[in-house]
């Protein structure tokens, strides 16, 4: 396997060793500090690749980087088989940057639509360390773990979704199309007798429904579009990433994935070598919840003033008192980053379980709410029924 190194750089960067690289002569990286800059790809209004094919994009590259093939020559491999347009582009402008005496962080860097912080200074970490072949390995790790675990949770909602989704509908239905039939029946039949009242409700509501209906289709767009704003600003998010871990069923699932990936990004930051200041800095902007991020925020300067993480961490009251521990033990012990790892395939595990007990408890739930809706109107409609039996006997 070629040995990846780093050498300092001189005052003005000589591309040949990238050029001896492209030839596939196996020598030493030279990584410049300073370098052109990285030619862009053509600007695109949505992401040339979504997060799982950016996992097998950098488990792939891991792969030929660690076999010994060199990294200009990786990229060129795996830019020919692209076949999504616009990343292979962006491959293509980092494969650029190399070759005209770039690092392979500074092409990276010019992509932000696709790169993020955490994977930027994880192979910034990994060339100064002359382990690149070792951090793309790790980072493909944790990025096909983050996609498993995301994935799961999106699962567990799937689910319920689509029974609300599909109730909504069958309500609809009746309530537009059924209902209105059952009135002028009632209105024959009972010669101006008071309906029930749940019946009348239930009539007034199908009525407007049935005369507005295009009003209430603006009304669920509207408030769904409102949603998504309110969901954008400060506060809403604050309140929305509040109720996600703090609410009676899902709240428990959504606070054990978010301490999965906060300890996950963490621990791989710091054992790819990024300084612990910078690497609570990046899990804090990737940390996906303004609860968590506050917390993390409270720790980067508690750190940064000379404390350890863990007594910090404590103080927030949003981490249970396992995971708090047994930081304190990682530090004491010189193994944070394997301490945060072990952490992370525990809460990897208890998402697990969390999801198998959340399906098998909404499943009645959702099924109870069906037929709730649905009995609701039968009773609507039956009890004026019983009135028009008893005009009969």
């Amino acid at each position: 396997m070629a040995k990846l190194a780093v050498k300092s750089a001189p005052a003005a960067p000589a591309p040949a060793t990238f050029a001896a690289k492209a030839a596939g002569k196996p020598s030493s990286l030279t990584f410049p500090t300073g370098g052109p800059v990285a030619k862009k790809s053509r600007r695109t209004f949505r992401r040339p690749i979504n997060t799982k094919g950016l996992a097998v994009f950098t488990r792939q590259l891991a792969t030929l980087v660690k076999a010994g093939m060199p990294i200009l020559r990786s990229l060129e491999v795996l830019a020919r088989q692209e076949k999504r347009v616009a990343f292979r582009e962006v491959v293509e402008s980092i494969a650029d940057t190399i070759r005209s005496g770039g690092n392979f962080s500074d092409g990276l860097s010019a992509h932000p639509q696709v790169f993020d912080r955490l994977y930027v200074n994880m192979v910034k970490a990994g060339e100064a360390g002359g382990v690149l072949d070792t951090v793309l390995d790790r980072l493909s790790l944790f990025m096909e773990k983050a996609q498993k675990i995301a994935g799961k949770v999106k699962a567990a909602m799937i689910y319920p979704v689509i029974i609300v989704m599909v109730a909504v509908a069958i309500v609809s239905i009746l309530m537009v199309v059924v209902v209105p039939k059952f009135e002028d029946i009632f209105s024959g039949l009972l010669k101006g007798q008071p309906l029930p009242a749940l019946t009348q409700a239930l009539l007034t509501v199908s009525n407007f429904m049935k005369a507005h209906y295009l009003l209430a289709i603006a009304g669920a767009i509207g408030a769904w579009f409102g949603f998504k704003i309110f969901a954008k600003t400060a506060f809403g998010r604050k309140i929305i990433d509040w109720l996600l871990i703090h609410s009676p069923v899902m709240g428990d699932l959504f606070l054990k994935a978010a301490i999965a990936r906060f300890t996950r990004t963490f621990g791989t930051l710091l054992a790819s070598g990024v300084p612990i200041l910078q690497a609570l800095t990046i899990t804090r902007d990737t940390s996906g919840n303004v609860h968590i991020a506050n917390a993390i925020n409270v720790v980067h300067d508690r750190v940064k003033e000379g404390d350890n993480v863990a007594k910090p961490l404590e103080s927030t009251h949003i981490f249970p008192g396992m995971v708090t521990s047994m930081i304190e033990v990682g530090e004491e012990t010189g193994a944070l980053p394997d301490m945060l790892a072990r952490i992370a395939d525990t809460y990897d595990e208890e998402v697990d379980n969390a999801v198998a007990g959340l399906t098998s408890v909404i499943e009645p739930i959702m099924i109870v709410f069906m037929a709730v809706m649905v009995g609701t109107i039968v009773i609507a409609l039956f009890l004026p029924l019983v009135s028009i039996i008893q005009n009969l006997t």
